[in-house]
């Protein structure tokens, strides 16, 4: 069995496979020494892949290297089926590369452009077996809470699916505003993106991805586990 924890600026994933079957996924807001003891003691794990956006708990490495013969940290450095062109590969963060990762394996030799829809947004480009790069942009949430931090009066709100645009009220103008504004850019991104690249996939993924896919005006693959099933891709890659 396959253990993946997926740590990311809001919350964890944790998950399961055999072999490349998905046995079970939980999100957590805390990681904590206890979840993942649970994890080890109701699956008989014989691999684990940690992939971090923040600085990795003492308490893995602890637990990990102690109960579980295969523990891999993801990083740039980690063997990959594809090459990281990206100028900086040491700031690129571990859920790009599993996202890319689990892009090739669903889609191997493709031109591929994977929409993160999390925290923040992120929009990175999979040509083939090369890592191109991409941008990041802030995420719906990020928005929210800019502008209530950064104004003196406009209110804290969260996504809704029922609001008027033009927005008749300060919540719906703020919601129509972020949420018509994530819209246009994601589709403006693909619109650009058709300009020079005639024959490529999509994938959306990313918290914020179940909210957003049909608000999107292009034919795409949703994939919300996309990262963690990279991360097994990976595991199993660097297990061989």
């Amino acid at each position: 069995m396959n253990l993946i924890v997926d740590i990311g600026n809001t919350s964890t994933k944790l998950a399961v496979y055999k072999d490349r079957e998905k046995l079970s996924v939980s999100r957590i807001n805390e990681l904590s020494c206890e979840e993942l003891e649970k994890e080890l003691s109701d699956f008989k794990i014989k691999r684990a892949i940690v992939s971090s956006v923040k600085k990795l708990p003492p308490f893995i490495a602890d637990l990990f290297f102690t109960n579980i013969p295969f523990v891999h940290v993801l990083s740039y450095k980690s063997k990959l089926p594809f090459k990281i062109e990206y100028e900086t590969p040491e700031t690129l963060g571990p859920d790009r590369i599993a996202a890319a990762a689990g892009a090739f394996s669903l889609f191997p030799g493709s031109e591929i452009l994977v929409i993160d829809a999390g925290t923040a947004i992120t929009f990175d480009f999979l040509s083939a077996d090369i890592y191109k790069g991409g941008n990041i942009s802030p995420g719906l949430t990020m928005r929210f809470k800019a502008l209530n931090k950064f104004t003196g009066r406009l209110p804290l709100v969260s996504p809704i699916d029922n609001y008027t645009s033009p927005g008749r009220n300060t919540t719906d103008a703020i919601t129509a505003g972020v949420i018509t504004g994530v819209t246009y850019e994601i589709n403006e991104y693909i619109r650009t993106f058709e300009k020079k690249h005639t024959d490529f996939k999509i994938i959306l993924t990313g918290g914020d991805s179940g909210y957003l896919k049909d608000k999107i005006n292009h034919q795409l693959t949703y994939m919300p586990d996309i990262v963690i099933d990279g991360l097994n891709y990976i595991l199993e890659y660097n297990a061989t």
